[in-house]
């Protein structure tokens, strides 16, 4: 589905961003993994997160949605019922690296992951090597590719450090620690969004973290009760983004996770010349057991551009595709630096972006680990093709709102994956 953006007078008023992805995610799975229901408030209603209630459901959950709430109920840690056909993870990739931490502790039981075209292009050998070394064994499409196929064993606990700062390994290696013997610590080169380690927390699990090592010890079970989802920040970004860039707008974005380590993006926004007022989490805060979560103040503001570097790309790592878009409306040059994890997302985003904004009139830059934008102070317009890909499907719309001429988004419907009402909510807020 194509859909067109023409440029827009001031955006004014409140809007809730949806619920949030990751943690939706990671809520579902514990409940899967929980013996006794778990209720799940605001949980997230897209594609990605459907398709981790559908894999709880054909691994022996109950899953009840009773509207304002998504109630699981699993079959505990260690009893997942064995799954004769191929699980179907559509274009959901967390759920992808995070669901074979649980299936490797299945004991003697073997399950296999597949997904769309998307999917079968990213890779899973970054999984695999930590679950490997923990007893499980992995058998991969090409040795690293899905189609792949989990073969369960009994755990033992391991100290992993790993090669890139990624929540969705590290959340692989939490879940299998869950069951392994004795202890399993994790080592990051950089933080990285630490939601996992809140839920297991909340959950009952003993959960340490010392600078860059974070421990879990194994348990019997889970003891997980309800989890309120809070709002994305990764899709509110792009209502800040809209906010920022149309001149006069003023707009509240309401009940948004702030968690330190999903916040990079606003920090980087703020170092740009923007003006967000929150009440954000401090960098650094101790872990808690709850996601912290503030309103959002936008208004419109000149930029100016920045220098990205790659100990802060884990902290903004889905919104750095926006932060391009930010570029070529400001002043001077924006580099981001380490960025080489777009590359394996739902699309190529490097290219996607470089392309794209290119495409509309922007002076872009692709490097190896990521991008040069020299800003030219806005977009001429044009078409852009998301790709398949959610994410440059709502930076085309928010494109078209700031630019000279207009935006046409090839593949729009690409936005269901994460916010499917994101059209919608870009129009109520136009004055």
């Amino acid at each position: 589905m194509n859909a067109r953006f023409d440029p827009s007078g001031p955006l004014r008023g409140e809007v809730a961003p949806p619920p949030d992805k990751s943690i939706s995610h990671r809520a579902a799975l514990l409940g899967a993994m929980s013996p006794e229901p778990v209720r799940i408030s605001n949980y997230l209603r897209a594609e990605d997160t459907l398709s981790t209630l559908d894999a709880a459901r054909a691994l022996g959950a109950l899953v009840e949605d009773r509207g304002d709430e998504i109630v699981v109920r699993g079959s505990g840690l260690r009893d997942a019922p064995p799954h004769e056909t191929p699980l179907d993870v559509g274009n959901a990739g967390t759920l992808m690296r995070l669901l074979p931490g649980w299936l490797a502790a299945q004991d003697g039981r073997a399950y296999t992951l597949d997904g769309d075209a998307s999917i079968r292009r990213r890779p899973v050998d970054r999984i695999a090597k930590p679950l490997e070394e923990m007893g499980a064994r992995i058998e991969a499409t090409d040795g690293r590719l899905p189609p792949f196929t989990i073969h369960g064993a009994h755990l033992r606990g391991i100290e992993y450090a790993l090669p890139v700062a990624s929540a969705q390994i590290k959340s692989c290696v939490l879940l299998a620690a869950l069951t392994a013997d004795g202890t399993t610590t994790v080592i990051e080169p950089a933080p990285s969004r630490d939601h996992t380690e809140r839920v297991l927390l909340r959950a009952g699990v003993p959960v340490v973290r010392e600078g860059d090592r974070v421990t879990v010890t194994n348990v019997d079970e889970l003891e997980l009760d309800e989890v309120v989802v809070p709002g994305d920040l990764s899709s509110a970004a792009f209502l800040v983004a809209a906010g920022m860039l149309v001149p006069g707008s003023r707009l509240v974005v309401r009940d948004v996770g702030v968690n330190w380590t999903r916040t990079g993006f606003l920090r980087i926004l703020e170092r740009m010349g923007g003006i967000v007022l929150a009440d954000l989490e401090e960098p650094g805060a101790p872990l808690a057991a709850g996601e912290p979560v503030s309103d959002l103040d936008v208004a419109h503001g000149p930029l100016v551009g920045t220098v990205v570097e790659p100990d802060e790309v884990p902290l903004a790592i889905d919104e750095l595709p926006l932060v391009a878009l930010l570029a070529c409306f400001a002043e001077g040059e924006t580099v981001v630096r380490g960025a080489q994890e777009l590359r394996i997302k739902e699309s190529d985003r490097i290219a996607g972006i470089v392309e794209g904004l290119g495409g509309l009139g922007g002076d872009l830059e692709a490097t190896e680990d990521g991008f040069v934008v020299r800003g030219t102070g806005g977009l001429r317009g044009g078409t852009i093709d998301s790709r398949g890909d959610h994410r440059l499907a709502m930076i085309g719309a928010v494109a078209g709102l700031a630019s000279a001429e207009g935006v046409e988004v090839v593949g729009m419907d690409a936005a269901a994956v994460s916010y499917p009402g994101f059209a919608e909510d870009l129009a109520g807020l136009v004055a």
